[in-house]
C-alpha cells in the first residue's frame, strides 16, 4: 500500500481539498508554493500513462476542477501542472499556483510550512471546489 493509499484511507492525516469516487486531492506537505496540491487516483497505479484513456481523461477533468478551486482561493496568475511521479509509486498530478514559471521549481520547497495556513488553504479550496 502506497503512502497515498494510506492518506486516502485516512490512516495518515492530510489537508484534503477534494474527492470523488475515483480521485483524491490534497495539499503537498512539501510544497513548492502555497496551495501545491496532489491529485491521485484512488486506485493504485504507479505510472500515470498506465491508466486507461478514459480514467486519465476523468482524472484530468477532476484536476481541472481542483485547479479552478485553487485559482479561486490563491492569488495567482495560473495553476501550473506537472507529472513527475518518481518519488511515490502511485500516479499523481502536481497542481501549483504560480505567479512566474520559477514557482514550478521543484528543487525549492517551502521550508516548514505553517500548518494553520495549510489548513486554511485546504478549507478554502475545498469550499471553492464544492461551489
Amino acid at each position: 500500500m502506497t503512502i497515498f493509499s494510506r492518506i486516502i484511507a485516512g490512516e495518515i492525516p492530510c489537508y484534503k481539498v477534494a474527492e470523488n469516487d475515483e480521485f483524491f486531492a490534497f495539499l503537498d506537505i512539501n510544497p513548492v508554493n502555497w496551495g501545491h496540491t496532489l491529485v491521485v487516483p484512488k486506485r493504485e497505479e504507479d505510472y500515470i500513462f498506465s491508466l486507461s484513456d478514459e480514467e486519465l481523461s476523468r482524472m484530468m477533468i477532476f484536476a481541472k476542477r481542483v485547479a479552478k478551486a485553487l485559482k479561486d482561493t490563491i492569488d495567482c496568475r495560473k495553476v501550473g501542472v506537472a507529472v513527475i511521479g518518481l518519488e511515490v509509486p502511485h500516479a499523481h498530478i502536481h497542481l501549483v499556483p504560480m505567479q512566474t514559471e520559477g514557482d514550478m521549481n521543484f528543487s525549492h520547497k517551502i521550508s516548514d510550512p505553517d500548518p494553520e495556513r495549510m489548513k486554511a488553504i485546504a478549507k478554502a479550496a475545498s469550499e471553492a471546489f464544492k461551489a
